[in-house]
């Protein structure tokens, strides 16, 4: 069932260790198809080297397991928050990436100091604040997607223009419209994270680009005049 699906989950996994995101088992990545309103999933706790496509979990948007051997991964609940209440994401990844994670840790969020981190996200990376003790008691996977979502939507921010974010003391989550989208955009949130850090180590004392260039570098890129790259 959704073999395609399996697949491309499957692939946009094993980007992660390919591109220094994960250690041991300490990530996953998802991706919904809309139409079934059905998602694939990383299995929890499967080393990387031992991953099948036929390994990655069905789900539902209530948490049903619709097809898989494995548990699915247990930030399944997190990814199911966000594919509900953004329609327009279409794959999730989480990791314990070191630079971005050490944001999270520090309860810093990650400034954009300049042009690179400008290109993909649409100004700082926020860092959310950390769970409260009863709500990493009751339902902690689910109550950090709702945190995230609830978050966003009072900070009126675009998802798919901050297509990341930082949970205290915990570390990042990264999506798009797909799930190599989203692969791609936490490899980017990591470079920009380790970036921001050593700007800080060599001027403790910067500030952000200057808006005008956050801007021209975003928006040519993304958006209705953007010019970047080839015309299809």
């Amino acid at each position: 069932m959704l073999e395609e699906l399996k697949q491309r989950v499957y692939e946009a996994n094993m980007e992660l260790p390919k591109h220094g995101l994960v250690t041991f088992t300490w990530g996953n990545v998802s991706e919904i198809d809309r139409e079934t309103g059905l998602f694939a999933i990383k299995p929890s706790g499967v080393p990387y080297e031992e991953l099948k496509p036929e390994d990655m979990v069905l789900m539902d948007l209530e948490g049903n397991k619709i097809e898989g051997k494995y548990n699915p991964s247990s930030d399944t609940a997190t990814h199911i928050e966000l594919y509900k209440a953004f329609e327009e994401i279409g794959g999730i990844v989480h990791t314990h990436s070191s630079y971005a994670t050490s944001w999270a840790q520090a309860g810093r969020d990650i400034p954009c100091y300049g042009t690179t981190h400008a290109d993909y996200i649409y100004g700082e990376v926020p860092c959310l604040r950390c769970l409260t003790e009863q709500e990493i008691k009751d339902a902690y996977e689910k109550n950090t997607g709702l945190l995230i979502v609830s978050e966003f939507q009072k900070m009126k921010k675009d998802v798919l223009a901050v297509p990341a974010v930082l949970c205290k003391n915990h570390g990042p989550f990264s999506w798009g419209k797909d799930g190599m989208e989203a692969v791609h955009n936490a490899v980017v949130l990591e470079e920009c994270a380790k970036m921001a850090f050593r700007t800080e180590l060599i001027q403790p004392k910067v500030k952000p680009a200057p808006q005008a260039l956050q801007d021209k570098h975003y928006y040519r890129k993304h958006g209705a005049n953007a010019y970047y790259g080839q015309t299809k």
